[in-house]
């Protein structure tokens, strides 16, 4: 069997969007699976409770995600691409700022270093070197938006594959921690992640015109969520 190549620009294309693929494949060994982002508190006190309960906390977490990290995430692209490791620094600080519970920070820094180490391995490429420096020595915490802008800008893909590995990644998390959670089906997630990722153009777009001051973290039921689940006496997720 042979593949039709239309060219060096195909061959380029295929490679960028099987790599994209890769590296946001929701079994990628980040460590996302042991997260919930705040689902199973919001299972146990009633506030998520059927598929469209679902489909709306999803939702929500997606348009927090584009206001807050991803706008981070398309900041840390720019300067990663300029080379400029004082403003990656600067622009992690700000995400690790936001995070106001413990999970959400835990669950940043964990996916964060752990991409970032892959990405050396797999990528090699000296800012990713430079970058785990930094987080190794705890010059920055290392959060996963800045980590994965990082290396998709030392692998030339642009920031709206970088943002829709993101929220993609989002979106996952949530809906795979729903299968082990409550009553839903394969198919009910599948749909609510068709009709999600088919509004990721007008997020990115949203995102993209921000400015890094324009982050909102915002979000008093998820942390509020949070809080509950630190002290909830049976706990599936690490969030």
């Amino acid at each position: 069997m042979t593949i039709e190549n239309d060219g060096a620009d195909a061959s380029s294309s295929i490679a960028s969007l099987s790599r994209m693929l890769q590296f946001g494949d929701s079994m990628f060994p980040i460590g996302a699976f042991a997260f919930s982002s705040g689902l199973e508190s919001a299972i146990q006190k009633g506030v998520v409770t059927n598929a469209a309960t679902l489909r709306a906390f999803a939702r929500t977490a997606l348009d927090q995600a584009a206001r807050g990290d991803c706008i981070a995430l398309i900041a840390a692209h720019r300067a990663a691409a300029a080379g400029d490791v004082d403003i990656l620094v600067r622009i992690d600080a700000q995400v690790y700022a936001r995070k106001l519970s413990d999970e959400a920070r835990t669950m940043s820094v964990r996916m964060g270093k752990k991409f970032t180490e892959m990405g050396v391995e797999m990528v090699g490429a000296p800012l990713l070197r430079t970058w785990r420096e930094r987080i190794e020595t705890s010059v920055t915490p290392g959060c996963y938006p800045i980590a994965l802008a990082i290396n998709f800008s030392a692998q030339d893909l642009p920031a709206s594959r970088a943002f829709v590995v993101h929220q993609y990644g989002v979106a996952t998390t949530i809906l795979g921690a729903a299968l082990r959670l409550m009553k839903v089906s394969h198919i009910e997630t599948q749909t609510i992640l068709y009709e999600l990722t088919g509004q990721a153009a007008g997020m990115y777009e949203a995102a993209a015109a921000a400015r890094l001051s324009d982050m909102a973290g915002f979000a008093p039921l998820t942390d509020i969520l949070a809080a509950v689940h630190t002290r909830a006496h049976v706990r599936l997720f690490m969030n």
